[in-house]
């Protein structure tokens, strides 16, 4: 929905318009009272939608040494908001301002981890990255989502990117309840036979099996707050319950880790359990020996809609590791994994650098040459003069997708 007013503007910049919710009998089962127990984690990633998206980008970003992949849908590149309201409505979901480049913010992040406030963003290289936007999506813009997939691809990500659906601003799945092209409460889409989320989960995994017809596990509802600098969950727009889901098979043996962030206007005290009911991964978590945690945001000052902070509205470190929803997240992931960084699962090795002259890399498709000067094929990035003379290393991150080493 475009912006159109004052009232619509605002709705934007916090994710999503108000619209009456039919709740219907849940197929998750009904949440029990406990904390989060400690489990063999052999893999932590993360998920999510719109603001829910953008900071499980923040996330993988900022703990990219913890966090190994990242599945998201309808958000933009890392910090696009850059600490201001304004930034994030008309240059991060509509476009009528200039936002920053991928390129530009790929070197913000380098900054960012050369002082210590994020991890090394040599950590995404090789990460599998999964991107989805609708074709009826008019929250976030394209191009937005478009530059998510440039920044991620940059950084030698190996990235699958699904723009051909005809769906609105919502997370999708074969059980959702909304028709395909909706952008209303509460949000979880159903666009005929497609599965966004096995292809999400395979891109991600490698391989998965196919989703179970009912669930077996436990939905486990817990405190929040014991994860929360100052021990306070409403001070940083956190809600006071947060959930995980937990197949049989984890309580025992080993498992992987899925941190799920829902959208604006799609918090538990707003939709209750419509995302852990038809958001469709607690299916995939049984037959997968995959735990689901569903931390949850709720609204305060300067937070109307309940999004997650991806503009700076509880704390100016919001994309920084010192983060305060980053932090409690991260706190939830580590109690979770017994305190410590889950186990590393085997990824795709980096891509090996190819040197050469610029004038050779033209020659053999990894660059092309503009008016004397020559660019890297997919990425245009920059590489110097065209000639025999000139060197540069570069990589392939994806097919047909080069990128300076």
């Amino acid at each position: 929905m475009r912006l159109r007013n004052a009232f619509l503007v605002l709705a934007a910049a916090t994710g999503l318009a108000a619209a009456s919710l039919s709740m219907s009998t849940a197929a998750v089962p009904a949440p029990q009272p406990g904390g989060l127990g400690r489990y063999d984690i052999t893999g932590t990633y993360v998920s999510g939608l719109s603001s829910g998206g953008y900071l499980a980008n923040q996330l993988h970003v900022a703990y990219s040494g913890l966090f190994q992949g990242a599945g998201i849908f309808s958000a933009g590149a890392y910090d696009c908001a850059q600490n201001n309201l304004n930034t994030a409505l008309y240059a991060c979901m509509d476009t009528y301002q200039v936002r920053k480049t991928p390129a530009e913010l790929e070197q913000l992040t380098r900054n960012r981890a050369a002082a210590g406030s994020v991890d090394s963003p040599q950590n995404l290289a090789g990460d599998p990255v999964w991107l989805f936007h609708g074709g009826a999506d008019q929250t976030v813009d394209r191009v937005v989502n478009d530059d998510l997939a440039t920044y991620y691809r940059d950084f030698g990500a190996r990235v699958a990117y699904n723009n051909t659906t005809a769906a609105g601003h919502a997370w999708v799945s074969p059980i959702g309840s909304n028709s395909c092209g909706s952008t209303s409460s509460p949000y979880v889409n159903k666009c005929g036979t497609s599965d966004p989320v096995g292809e999400m989960l395979g891109h991600l995994f490698g391989q998965v099996n196919p989703a179970a017809s009912a669930l077996s596990g436990k939905l486990v509802q817990f405190d929040q707050s014991g994860y929360v600098p100052g021990g306070n969950a409403a001070a940083v727009s956190m809600g006071r319950e947060g959930f995980a889901y937990v197949p049989r098979a984890c309580e025992t043996g080993p498992c992987k880790l899925m941190v799920t962030l829902h959208g604006c206007y799609q918090y538990y005290g707003l939709v209750g359990n419509a995302l852990m009911d038809k958001g469709y991964l607690n299916e995939y978590a049984d037959t997968n020996n995959m735990i689901v945690l569903y931390p949850q945001v709720t609204t305060m000052a300067g937070n109307p809609r309940g999004c997650w902070d991806w503009w700076g509205y509880q704390s100016a470190q919001y994309a920084l590791k010192t983060g305060p929803q980053m932090t409690a997240v991260v706190n939830m992931v580590k109690a979770m994994s017994g305190g410590q960084p889950p186990t590393t699962t085997t990824t795709q090795p980096v891509p090996e650098c190819v040197t050469a002259s610029n004038y050779a890399h033209t020659t053999a498709g990894r660059a092309y040459a503009v008016a004397g000067q020559t660019y890297a094929t997919g990425s245009g990035q920059a590489l110097g003069l065209w000639n025999t003379f000139t060197s540069s290393s570069v990589r392939q991150t994806s097919p047909n997708y080069w990128v300076k080493c």
